[in-house]
This record gives C-alpha cells, sequence and structure tokens, in this order.
C-alpha cells in the first residue's frame, strides 16, 4: 500500500506551516537540519517550537537570518538548489516546487519565467521551507499527497509589490482547478511558498481519501485567528481501492422557459462554485409548444442547500425537484508533468483494481503552456498525454 499524506488546509497553507506539521507528523529535526546545512546560503538559524493555538498542540517554524538585500531570480534559485548535495528525490520536489513558483510569477507580471526575480520568494526563510518539506516528505516515505479545498482568506495585503487583494494573484494562478473559498476571514491564509508546494504535491483536492492513518502532524501559522491557525497533515496508507463504495448524491432539477439563455453561462459558474459537482441543461418542449430547458444539478447532501439558494436567486424557477441517487466514482488524482514550455496537470482515473483507465491533460494548463511557448496546443496536448503515461507505468 502507498504512504499518503493529507494537507488538511481549513486555515490555509504556508511554507513554515507544511514543515512544522511534517516536523510533528514525525520527521527527525536533526535530519531535516544535515539536509539544510547543504545549500550554499547564507547562515540562519531554523527556530522550532511547539505551541498552542486555540488549544491544539502544534509546531511552529521561524528562520533566523539577516537581511542581506540578496535578490535572487528564479535561474539563482535554481542553480543555487542544483548545487546542492542533496539527495535526488528531495532536489527534484525543491526544484519543480520553485519552477511552480516561477511560472505563476511569470504569468501574474508579465515576464518570462527565466527572468523572474523573486523577492521576498528568494528569501532564506522561503528556501529553508521549501526545500525542508522536500526532504521532510522524502523522510517520511510519502508517495501521494492530497489536500483538501484550501481556505483563502480575504481582504487585502501588502507585497514587495503594493498592495493586493487576497488571495494573492500568484496564489490563484497555482490553485488553478483546486476548490477554494475564503473562510470570511479578513487575512492572508495562503501564501505563494504553501500553494506552490501543494500545486507541485497534490494529487487531488477534496474530502479525504481512505487512509488507515499512521500519525498526524499540526504546523502552526504566525497569526491568532478566529479557528485555530494551523496545517493539519495526515500520514497514513491508503486503504485498496476495492474498498471504495458508492457515495450519497442528490439531483436537483428544475423545468424553465422564461430566462434569458445568455444568463445560464453564470448560473453554472455559480453554481460550481457553492459545490455542484456536475450540471447540464437538456432542451425539452413543455405544454403550448414553448421551447423550454432542463436544468440539472448533481451535488453531495452537504451542499444541497446551497445549490438550492443559487437556484432560487439566480434563475425565473419557482420551484424545482430531488432526487436522492448513489454515485460511484473511480478513484481519481491529479499528477503534474514536465513539457516542453512549462508543466501540466494531468488529471488520472484508475479502475478499482488499481489499473489506470485514463490521462486527460487540464486544458487551461496547455493552452497557457501553448501561448507562453509559441507551440501547437495539438503537439502540448500530446506530449502532457505521453509524459503522463510515461509516468504511471514507472
Amino acid at each position: 500500500m502507498s504512504t499518503v499524506a493529507y494537507f488538511d488546509c481549513f486555515s490555509g497553507v504556508a511554507g513554515d506551516m507544511t514543515l512544522g506539521a511534517l516536523i510533528d507528523a514525525g520527521v527527525p529535526l536533526d535530519e531535516i537540519e544535515a539536509g539544510l546545512a547543504k545549500l550554499p546560503i547564507e547562515p540562519f538559524e531554523l527556530e522550532v517550537t511547539r505551541v498552542e493555538r486555540l488549544g491544539i498542540s502544534a509546531i511552529g517554524v521561524r528562520v533566523r537570518a539577516a537581511d542581506t538585500g540578496v535578490l535572487r531570480t528564479y535561474a539563482a534559485v535554481r542553480a543555487l538548489i542544483e548545487q546542492a548535495e542533496l539527495a535526488e528525490r528531495p532536489k527534484e520536489l525543491a526544484l519543480t516546487i520553485f519552477r511552480r513558483l516561477a511560472e505563476a510569477e511569470a504569468k501574474v507580471h508579465g515576464k518570462e519565467v527565466s527572468r523572474v526575480a523573486f523577492h521576498e520568494l528568494g528569501s532564506v526563510d522561503t528556501l529553508v521551507d521549501i526545500v525542508g518539506a522536500s526532504i521532510a516528505l522524502d523522510l517520511l516515505g510519502i508517495e501521494e499527497v492530497h489536500a483538501s479545498a484550501v481556505a483563502t482568506g480575504m481582504g487585502m495585503i501588502r507585497t514587495d509589490h503594493g498592495i493586493y487583494p487576497v488571495p494573492w494573484s500568484a496564489v490563484v494562478e497555482l490553485l488553478k482547478g483546486a476548490p477554494m473559498y475564503s473562510r470570511g476571514i479578513p487575512t492572508e491564509l495562503v501564501t505563494p511558498t504553501g500553494a506552490a508546494i501543494l500545486a507541485a504535491t497534490a494529487r487531488s483536492f477534496g474530502d479525504m481519501p481512505q487512509i488507515r492513518v499512521k500519525t498526524v502532524g499540526y504546523g502552526a501559522g504566525t497569526r491568532e485567528l478566529e479557528i485555530p491557525n494551523v496545517l493539519r497533515v495526515i500520514v497514513g496508507e491508503m486503504v485498496a481501492d476495492e474498498q471504495f463504495g458508492p457515495v450519497p448524491a442528490v439531483v436537483l432539477e428544475s423545468n424553465i422557459d422564461d430566462m434569458n439563455p445568455e444568463l445560464y453561462e453564470y448560473v453554472l459558474e455559480r453554481l460550481f462554485s457553492v459545490g455542484a459537482q456536475d450540471v447540464w441543461t437538456t432542451p425539452i418542449v413543455m405544454k403550448k409548444g414553448r421551447p423550454a430547458v432542463t436544468l440539472s444539478i448533481l451535488c453531495g447532501p452537504a451542499e444541497e442547500q446551497a445549490v438550492r439558494e443559487v437556484l432560487f436567486s439566480e434563475t425565473t424557477t419557482l420551484g424545482l425537484r430531488r432526487r436522492a441517487v448513489e454515485k460511484w466514482m473511480l478513484p481519481r488524482e491529479v499528477i503534474t508533468v514536465q513539457v516542453e514550455g512549462g508543466t501540466v496537470r494531468v488529471k488520472v482515473a484508475r479502475a478499482f483494481g488499481g489499473r489506470v483507465t485514463g490521462a486527460s491533460p487540464e486544458y487551461a494548463d496547455c493552452v497557457r503552456v501553448a501561448r507562453e511557448a509559441q507551440r501547437p496546443l495539438k503537439d502540448v496536448y500530446a506530449e502532457a498525454a505521453a509524459a503522463a503515461r510515461a509516468l504511471l507505468t514507472d
């Protein structure tokens, strides 16, 4: 059985929170420090303390280093990690995380990846958080990472570039395709470093898969919030696929004959934002030959009320039908592959025996790479699919 880690991001995620949670989950601190000592960077001190966040005991990690004013580019950070005498697996993971950071920053600022200047993201503490987390995941023997929906916070934040909205644009870019929500907390809960770690490692986002838990670690954030400001990382073994079964779901439907068809795109967007798993329309003919549409929504029982509220507030319907159903799903995961010009996420479906039944590159990622690298979209898509097949058959 594969060893997995589930990142429960109910209070967001950051680099120091990730490193703290992995240490709390059982990674020996001295082994992390031994690996970090191989980085050719300015002197630093790793301060690890046990703290409490609203009654939850967690590990707080702080990196103490002099402010040298060094401004590192992505190319400089990559060269620095490549020169370090680290084990191959954590080195490759750290390089991938920084690559994702660079791609996100390049997209946000309209620059080439090689010319991205990292500002605070190239600082000693960011290097320590990312390389330290990569070492810790390797020491725990983590083969797969999965994550919950990500709480981002809300409001505004001051950065080296100025004052920007929360979540910061690089965070949104990194977590494209992942479910996010604000939780209504007026502060930044997700840092670019934390988002990059998830983007580079998480195979799926959503409910926790069936895990036989071994250890649990809590990494503390720096602020005191109205909820425990911790990242919870659950480590264990994935339960055999054969034990997966049907899950309860609900189908809500309404026949609509008096709504402007241009509104449906926004309605679908709102339904997905509150947790709808699938939404579709079917053309029908109602009494007196009136053309109409049946709007159907599949959702979990927990999301049903929010879906109903969207239906009644955003459409012209006066009523709806409901039926309970059972939903069977093949186990799915999201992997990241490298192609010429960038990285692409690929959604992988497996049969209940673990056999891969499909691998579909994310269209938006392929479009981004095709545009930035000026390559034909079909070539990027084909290369991503081939890279995924090669990775999955290793």
